[in-house]
């Protein structure tokens, strides 16, 4: 099952990388990871996405609070939460496509962010399954290159704890 994490931890130098050693150290998989500054510029937010039982979720969620710049563990996942990906796709544009590409982006309400001769560049952001539903569908057209931000949630406001 998946699991989406959140961990509130020192803004140090080291820190990611103890906390990515922990799963490649005991053969868990990272599906997703996104870290940033919160409010405060000393703390830090990471959230990850991985899959696991119960058992195995408990295991991260403790080996985790080991960590000395940890503040805080969150699986998310147990409660209601909002989670956004943003994906920027490079996708052929040729004169007879055009019109089309437009139409797929204004549908999923993407933008345009960067244009040539024979391609769009497009930003969209939404759930992991939009972001999988428009590259399903630009494909045919001719994707010509994806960058994808990794999953970013919290709980939705009210959320029991």
């Amino acid at each position: 099952m998946k699991h989406t994490i959140s961990v509130l931890l020192q803004n140090k130098p080291g820190v990611l990388s103890r906390v990515t050693g922990l799963f490649s150290g005991r053969g868990f998989n990272i599906e997703s990871l996104c870290v940033a500054e919160t409010i405060d510029s000393g703390v830090s937010c990471l959230t990850l996405v991985t899959k696991g039982d119960e058992a195995i979720i408990e295991q991260i969620t403790k080996q985790l609070h080991k960590l000395i710049d940890v503040i805080k563990v969150t699986d998310i996942s147990e409660k209601e939460y909002v989670e956004r990906e943003m994906v920027l796709i490079r996708i052929k544009a040729e004169a007879n496509t055009r019109a089309e590409v437009l139409r797929v982006i204004d549908i999923f309400r993407g933008k345009v962010v960067d244009v040539s001769p024979r391609s769009y560049a497009v930003e969209v952001t939404g759930s992991a399954s939009k972001i999988k539903a428009i590259i399903d569908i630009l494909r045919p057209i001719g994707i010509k290159e994806i960058v994808r931000t990794g999953i970013i949630a919290m709980p939705r406001a009210g959320a029991s704890k």
